[in-house]
């Protein structure tokens, strides 16, 4: 199967989870059948151009988000200044900061309401007209009362820094909620990274945040991971003294 044809296919079934319909339901509003969609999603065809944008009009989404693979990042710019996105471990050889190269990012937090780690998936997708700003969808798996399991979907954009790294996404069930996230950017090379998330929570829709670790491989969710993510007695002292809520990055020696 063709790449492309399988990414654009990723992209319509994460939409349509996230606009809560049923292979039936999208395959009747394109007039098309269920096996047909069925095989639109999993790449064994594609739709040609007039059916994938009927697709983007009922998925409530542009065609390009349906569509643009993000190319690799060669010159990351920050406000006209080059980015500091470079070590060299061998002479004379530059090699990128592996978050800025990223195309998918793991993320966690603790969710004291339910006690237990909460997962999500960050994929980054074409760049904007926005300098060094590129388009992203996040999705986070989140478990009901009855103990099924579904996914909060989000669509939104990433703005790239030398310290930080910032998305601003919005909830595609509920589009009062827009999210924050900063995450550190490291300056050595490694895997993972801290970061807050800031938004409204979904029961009481009141605003709240999460401290936040965020990898480039997906991770175990052990009780190490846990204590990480849990606030420590002295950031609770901080935030007392200073009446501000602050997130260090103190990954170290996690992984």
């Amino acid at each position: 199967m063709n790449e492309f044809t399988c990414y654009v296919g990723n992209q319509i079934k994460s939409y349509r989870k996230a606009a809560r319909l049923t292979l039936q339901q999208l395959g009747d509003a394109i007039h098309k059948s269920r096996a047909t969609v069925c095989k639109y999603e999993s790449g064994e065809i594609s739709p040609d151009l007039e059916t994938l944008y009927e697709i983007s009009q009922i998925l409530q989404v542009s065609p390009a988000q349906l569509t643009t693979i993000r190319p690799d990042i060669q010159h990351p710019f920050v406000f006209g200044v080059p980015a500091a996105t470079e070590t060299t471990d061998v002479p004379g050889r530059m090699q990128k900061n592996p978050f800025f190269q990223a195309r998918r990012l793991y993320f966690y937090f603790y969710d004291g309401r339910c006690r237990r780690i909460k997962d999500g998936i960050i994929d980054i997708g074409a760049q904007t007209d926005v300098p060094n700003t590129y388009e992203a969808t996040f999705s986070i798996c989140t478990l009901s009362g009855n103990g099924r399991s579904s996914e909060t979907f989000y669509t939104g954009t990433v703005l790239y820094s030398d310290m930080l790294i910032r998305f601003s996404f919005v909830n595609q069930y509920n589009p009062l909620e827009e999210d924050l996230l900063y995450i550190f950017n490291p300056l050595e090379r490694r895997s993972f990274t801290d970061g807050l998330l800031c938004g409204i929570s979904s029961t009481d829709l009141m605003p709240c945040a999460f401290k936040c670790f965020i990898t480039l491989k997906p991770q175990e969710l052990t009780d190490n991971l846990q204590q990480h993510l849990l606030f420590t007695r002295a950031e609770l002292q901080r935030w007392k003294k200073l009446n501000m809520l602050l997130i260090d990055n103190n990954a170290e020696g996690l992984i």
